[in-house]
């Protein structure tokens, strides 16, 4: 009996332990798929983002264009998210803090000048100057440009760029004469002569075609003349030249990070927007108010 009871317990102590270890080996098992799948999922995560641009952009036209490109970055195998920004400060933010791949809402000069100001790194992309979009002078209370009195009042943007944009259409209509060598850098502070004595009210860009009701004229960018419903072509009373050294400085651009400019999915995406089909649209659908940029990278 004690040996049969002996060999009873030995059994059963044999069986506890192969069941303790079988135990121990399934839940390593589960351990090290699950860690597996983990890892997989990481990796196709990071290879989600590698395939996925993520772009800040205005409403219009910018916007409209970038939608017109993701077929063409579907065909390559990208998949481009766009998300509009009503403002000219957090689009640029937004990249300089990794949250965005890139933005396409500003011109070179604007770009230069926010980073001077607000110490960000951003840049041009390579291939990354994509369009213009010519200044118009606009009627307000008055219809022409041969109407002007004096004390006229004309809304014109307040940021640092674009006002000098806008005085250097007012200075080539001559209604003004802006001191020698300020070019893009004039502010109102460098008007040398304004025969007319005309007011120039500076309000935020965004808002110059709101003001059309209570000033005499409005200087109006590209972007936020199509949004009020009026095309440069057509409506503006008086408009960039072409040979100008303004279309020149204030093309606008895919901007990123410093350091991305030449990645993979921002080349996809810069050689995207300068397709014939792009370009295509660009011509057909904005009828001169944006012109596709064909000039020097």
């Amino acid at each position: 009996m004690k040996k049969n009871l002996l060999a009873l317990l030995l059994t059963a102590t044999l069986s506890v332990g192969l069941l303790a270890g079988c135990g121990s080996s399934s839940s390593s098992s589960s351990d090290a798929s699950k860690s597996s799948s983990a890892s997989g999922t990481a990796a196709s995560a990071t290879s989600d983002d590698d395939k996925t641009i993520k772009v800040a952009a205005s409403q219009t036209p910018h916007s409209e264009i970038l939608e017109q490109a993701k077929p063409i970055l579907e065909k390559e195998g990208y998949k481009l998210e766009v998300t509009v920004f009503e403002d000219y400060v957090q689009p640029n933010n937004v990249v300089e803090s990794g949250e965005f791949d890139a933005n396409y809402f500003q011109h070179v000069n604007y770009l230069n000048s926010f980073n001077k100001e607000n110490g960000t790194h951003l840049v041009i992309a390579d291939n990354g100057k994509i369009h213009y979009e010519p200044f118009g002078i606009y009627g307000g209370t008055k219809k022409s440009l041969d109407d002007i009195a004096d004390g006229d009042s004309i809304a014109i943007p307040n940021d640092t760029t674009n006002e000098a944009r806008a005085l250097l259409l007012l200075q080539q209509e001559k209604l003004i004469t802006l001191k020698d060598g300020v070019g893009v850098t004039a502010t109102v502070n460098d008007v040398k002569e304004n025969p007319h004595n005309l007011k120039l009210v500076e309000v935020e860009a965004a808002q110059v075609s709101k003001q059309l009701g209570s000033v005499a004229f409005g200087v109006i960018n590209g972007n936020y003349a199509l949004e009020a419903g009026l095309n440069v072509s057509k409506d503006a009373l008086a408009t960039e030249s072409a040979e100008g050294d303004a279309i020149q400085q204030y093309v606008n651009v895919i901007a990123v990070k410093d350091g991305n400019q030449s990645s993979p999915k921002i080349k996809a995406l810069t050689d995207a927007l300068h397709s014939d089909t792009i370009k295509k649209y660009i011509t057909d659908h904005y009828e001169g108010a944006v012109v596709a940029y064909d000039g020097e990278q």
